[in-house]
């Protein structure tokens, strides 16, 4: 084995020890809640069964949609967006950077790219050798470009992007859930343990008080470290329902998404049902189930600019498509975008509006015919 290969072999096993963190600390949650609290503290035997039932919900669906973000695995770009065989020789063999964005540009004519870097030029990613579609950025850790990238996050050692973005907002929602539901029941046992430790230190506790048992230490530490939790998972589980409502990356949240008229922090933002809708899909009924539900093929994404790319092609369809939905896409609407971006679209009250809008974009047309 090369010794690139054994330091890559010992870094995948090293970014396990996150996860193996995690699930230890929830293994010990789920034995010093269900046999230290329910069995050998709590003495209500209806108190018993309300508690571990919940319990057991909130734990599976907590399991469940953490699992499910680190399994599900990261799409990539597929093979449409690589150099064609003679373009990808020319690119190699060509030294000037403006003779490869010409190279680049040609390719790009026929794909479904819109953004650009922060210098204009196309996307291209040197590592993988490929033009990286809208959203998409190359991961590091994971060494492969990644479709809508929010983050690379160890916790779940995985990259969090297109694939399984729902269902790392899932795993943050559950586990506050999880942790708060612990932190509540398990309230007024601890204070009983503590109240407990403090009387017996006086000398004045009283009889029937609870034994002094090891169910105790067990039940004060998982208030502390279920409270604790709850803490660090709420700031950033509230900053990725804002990352949402706002169809925003963590990564575009930091750096503005760059299209032909230059930077824009809010080019893919539809209003706020919207956006969401994107991330959970248009069945409310999936939107809090661990279950695949995303519009989208996590190359295309509507977005809300009114803006001309000379180096794209059907600039008559775009015309068209503008009469139709208010805003130029140089290639046909995915099925998620007519959906998204159509809901109004036949309504009756907006008769004039669309003559209007009709005459608007027939006048982007013109210009753009102009300016050609």
């Amino acid at each position: 084995m090369a010794p690139s290969q054994a330091v890559r072999c010992c870094q995948r096993g090293l970014s396990w020890i996150p996860v193996i963190f995690i699930n230890l600390i929830v293994g010990w949650s789920y034995y010093a809640y269900v046999m230290e609290l329910c069995i050998y503290t709590i003495t209500n035997t209806e108190e018993q069964v309300i508690y571990l039932i919940v319990f057991h919900i909130f734990f599976f669906i907590f399991m469940w949609s953490y699992w499910k973000a680190i399994i599900s695995k990261p799409i990539g770009p597929s093979k449409e967006f690589c150099l064609p065989k003679a373009e990808k020789e020319l690119y190699e063999k060509e030294e000037r950077p403006e003779g490869q964005q010409e190279i680049l540009k040609r390719v790009a004519r026929d794909l479904p790219v819109y953004t650009r870097t922060g210098s204009g030029a196309i996307r291209y990613c040197d590592r993988c050798q490929l033009i990286k579609p809208d959203r998409c950025h190359h991961c590091s850790t994971c060494d492969k470009c990644v479709l809508k990238m929010d983050h690379h996050c160890p916790w779940v050692n995985n990259c969090v992007g297109f694939s399984n973005y729902k269902f790392f907002v899932l795993f943050l929602a559950y586990s506050m859930l999880y942790c708060i539901y612990i932190s509540a029941t398990v309230l007024q046992y601890f204070i009983k343990f503590w109240t407990l430790c403090r009387r017996r230190a006086l000398e004045q506790c009283p009889e029937n008080q609870l034994p002094n048992t090891q169910a105790k230490f067990h039940v004060l530490f998982l208030f502390f470290v279920a409270a604790m939790f709850f803490i660090s998972v709420l700031s950033l589980f509230s900053y990725h329902l804002w990352l949402v409502a706002k169809n925003r990356t963590t990564i575009e949240a930091f750096r503005a998404p760059v299209f032909r008229n230059g930077p824009d922090k809010n080019g893919f933002t539809l209003g706020c049902r919207k956006n969401i809708t994107q991330v959970f899909g248009d069945q409310k009924k999936y939107w809090c189930l661990p279950i695949y539900s995303s519009l989208g093929d996590g190359y295309t994404f509507p977005t809300r600019l009114v803006n001309t790319d000379s180096e794209q092609g059907n600039v008559e369809h775009q015309s068209i498509k503008c009469a139709v939905d208010g805003q130029t896409n140089p290639r046909p609407l995915s099925e998620s975008q007519n959906h998204l971006l159509g809901n109004d679209m036949h309504s009756e009250e907006s008769k004039d509006g669309s003559r209007a809008n009709i005459e608007g974009c027939h006048a982007v047309s013109v210009t753009m015919e102009n300016e050609s």
